[in-house]
């Protein structure tokens, strides 16, 4: 019998192209789930309420929230309002904020990027930082967008793996050179979520739910970059991959 690939849902970014909106989600997230976790990638349009999500769910053996141009609406976590020409998509804050949750819950794997690494804080009441890089004792942690994208994407800082932490038992050494593409990051870290990671500054890079059932982690790097290219990315994915394939086992044997 042919062992068929676990299934792993992306949600989309919601855009106007013209008059019309479409749901779409970046290629390199699509060729890392395929590539590195050995999986098969689907994109979850971002319909929000209209979502019925339990049942998504039951057809999903992983979950990866990636990164976007975007930011969370800041009322989701009480913060202040946004600066004037802050892009939001909030189509995809009702339904990433309320699904990461509930996928925990129900035992799917999920696995944060970047603006998925600030939903998963907020998603369980955590705060934000809205400009890193003018909070006193903090770096400048964005890339310069007319720079090419291999120098957008390339390490930049190291962070400190938590000693004994999943992101160390994964990487098997205590630091890590990672990319640096953001202007938000975690101002309070929520209830229920254990910080993995640290960069120099001492902002959190690195999260994981305390009591999932499964791999629940999310990183505020980008590991999908070129991911087939750099060790620690690899086995990233590959451990995301793994917990897939044991929930699909598991679907597999309730049905």
């Amino acid at each position: 019998m042919r062992s068929l690939k676990p299934l792993i849902g992306i949600p989309a970014d919601r855009r106007m192209l013209g008059p019309h909106p479409f749901h779409a989600a970046g290629e390199k997230y699509l060729t890392a789930v395929l590539q590195a976790a050995g999986a098969l990638p689907v994109v979850i349009p971002s319909l929000g309420d209209e979502l019925a999500l339990p049942d998504l769910l039951e057809h999903l053996d992983g979950l990866l929230i990636p990164g976007s141009p975007s930011n969370v609406e800041p009322h989701h976590y009480q913060g202040e309002a946004s600066r004037e020409g802050t892009l939001h998509d909030a189509a995809r804050d009702a339904t990433t904020l309320p699904l990461i949750p509930r996928a925990v819950a129900a035992g799917v794997p999920v696995l944060g990027i970047c603006r998925g690494f600030q939903e998963m804080n907020v998603a369980y009441g955590g705060t934000l930082w809205q400009h890193v890089a003018e909070v006193p004792g903090h770096l400048r942690h964005h890339e310069h967008s007319d720079d090419p994208l291999d120098v957008q994407y390339a390490p930049v800082h190291a962070v400190q793996l938590v000693p004994g932490g999943l992101l160390h038992q994964i990487a098997g050494c205590d630091t890590l050179q990672v990319n640096s593409l953001h202007h938000q990051g975690v101002r309070e870290l929520a209830p229920g979520l254990v910080a993995e990671a640290h960069a120099p500054d001492g902002l959190i890079e690195a999260v994981r739910v305390r009591e999932a059932r499964r791999f629940a982690v999310a990183v505020q790097w980008h590991p999908e970059w070129k991911a087939m290219d750099n060790a620690f990315s690899r086995a990233l994915f590959a451990r995301f991959g793994a917990a897939a394939r044991e929930r699909a086992a598991d679907r597999v044997h309730d049905r």
